[in-house]
């Protein structure tokens, strides 16, 4: 059941990797940062929100899988909002680095 965030986490990995390249920024670092950020968020909304709000869909099969994937779903807006910030932070580097 948990293959949309098992695909996600390989995207938020190559998308963060590809991004530093055409930024001139580290790729690793960045890949490493994505992947993270996106295991952290996975990882918190998973314990606070899903284990509150399982045994409301305890009962139904429906409500139990769209309440899994709910995790990767916060985890691929918080990577977005990280990849936002290391886009700042490099432009604002790279326009430090010129004046």
């Amino acid at each position: 059941m948990l293959h949309l965030a098992r695909f996600a986490a390989i995207a938020v990995l190559v998308w963060f990797y590809l991004s530093a390249k055409k930024n001139g920024a580290s790729p690793m670092n960045w890949a490493i940062t994505g992947l993270i950020g996106y295991w952290i968020a996975w990882w918190g909304v998973k314990l606070t929100v899903v284990s509150s709000l399982a045994s409301m869909v305890a009962k139904n099969p429906m409500g139990t899988f769209l309440l899994v994937q709910v995790p990767a779903l916060c985890a691929i807006g918080a990577a977005i909002l990280i990849r936002k910030k290391l886009i700042a932070d490099a432009a604002a580097a790279a326009k430090a680095e010129i004046e």
